[in-house]
């Protein structure tokens, strides 16, 4: 009997070299390992009974503490059980010895397995698990915008390192860690006969030599869900900016505020990563209703009601969101960030990086940085 998303379990497993394993730690990794499924044809339900079919791959889910987040992903696990795939919830972070039980028994599967998807490449979990597998295909799905910096890291030969930390010097735990990484960066480099592929809805168009670039359209998301129904007014997407050091709270919070006058906005959507006390603040400022999202937002979107106009910094969605909305009329629109709104402690490359996002994005409106109301 397979374990339900939130147990710890290790289903008999196929061992044939072409059985694939694909590891995530978020939602949105869960959502892109479905999209890659799709496309691939591994796994192909009946649309319009949802019943399973195919069974080769294998979903662990390396799971995070955070509440919002493990939320999502139990939902995204039960959506990945009905397309007929394998899920196995590891509790990956459980305590100081959580990650060498982890490791070591998923070690026996890693070496067998003749594919691995991942869903984000600068995990040190994924990174040392990397280092165990013999597997010839290695996958990378979007986990988000850092898909384009592993991108341009990857073809540099860079070290692998998050674009919102890149600038600042390696901590001690960098510098111990700097033989996995590296290792990891070689295996993700193809070569004797190693094949990389990069599944992305993001706007990759120069990828290292030998690597193959998939185009990630959300079409499993367009077939499972909607199309949605659109309301008069204007919804706005939320990011974790705050959270992650790079842009200052006070300013985030006006620049909310004067967005969501400017614009009509009644909702905001908001990231799993926000944080409850800004989330509180930013509800008594703005008077905009606080969703938290039980699913990641192209599915929420997808499925409706949504806005006739979606409002967004520079984020993912902003990519995403046009193209799991195809169709539908709906318009996305996105704020530039104000240099001025950036934290003392911001990576030097910040600004530079978030313009990249919303200068690369497809199919959305560009507004100009709002001004303080």
């Amino acid at each position: 009997m397979r374990p339900r998303a939130g147990q710890t379990g290790h289903p008999g497993e196929p061992d044939e070299p072409g059985h694939t394993l694909a590891f995530v730690e978020s939602p949105v990794q869960l959502l892109n390992v479905l999209e890659w499924a799709h496309v691939h044809g591994q796994g192909d339900a009946d649309a319009r009974t949802h019943a399973p079919a195919g069974a080769d791959l294998t979903v662990v889910v390396l799971a995070p503490t955070d509440p919002m987040t493990r939320g999502q992903l139990r939902r995204m696990a039960d959506l990945a059980r009905d397309e007929g795939h394998r899920v196995c919830w590891e509790e990956a972070r459980g305590g100081t010895t959580a990650p060498f039980h982890t490791i070591g028994g998923l070690a026996g599967r890693l070496r067998r397995a003749g594919r691995v998807v991942m869903g984000d490449p600068f995990s040190r979990y994924v990174q040392l698990l990397l280092t165990i597998t013999r597997a010839r295909d290695l996958v990378v799905v979007d986990d988000g915008t850092a898909t384009m910096e592993f991108v341009a890291q990857l073809a540099h030969g860079e070290r692998l390192v998050r674009w919102h930390r890149k600038g600042g010097r390696p901590g001690p735990r960098d510098l111990l860690f700097a033989p996995v990484s590296a290792a990891a960066r070689r295996r993700l480099t193809p070569a004797g006969g190693r094949r990389v592929e990069v599944f992305s809805s993001m706007p990759v168009n120069r990828a290292p030599d030998g690597v193959t670039l998939t185009a990630n359209d959300f079409a499993w998301t367009r077939a499972r869900f909607g199309p949605p129904r659109i309301t008069k007014g204007a919804d706005l997407v939320g990011t974790s900016l705050v959270e992650t050091g790079v842009v200052d709270d006070g300013a985030y919070l006006d620049a909310v505020r004067t967005l969501a006058q400017t614009h009509g906005a009644t909702r905001y959507f908001a990231h799993r990563r926000e944080s409850t006390d800004k989330l509180h603040r930013l509800a008594g400022r703005t008077g905009l209703e606080i969703v938290r999202p039980d699913l990641p937002l192209e599915l929420i979107a997808r499925r409706g009601p949504i806005g006739r106009t979606v409002l967004s910094f520079p984020s993912t969605v902003v990519h995403t969101l046009p193209l799991a909305l195809t169709g539908t009329g709906v318009r996305v629109a996105v704020c530039d960030i104000d240099p001025a709104w950036l934290t003392r402690t911001a990576s030097p490359r910040a600004h530079g990086f978030l313009s990249s996002v919303t200068g690369t994005a497809r199919d959305v409106h560009r507004l100009a940085t709002v001004a303080p109301a």
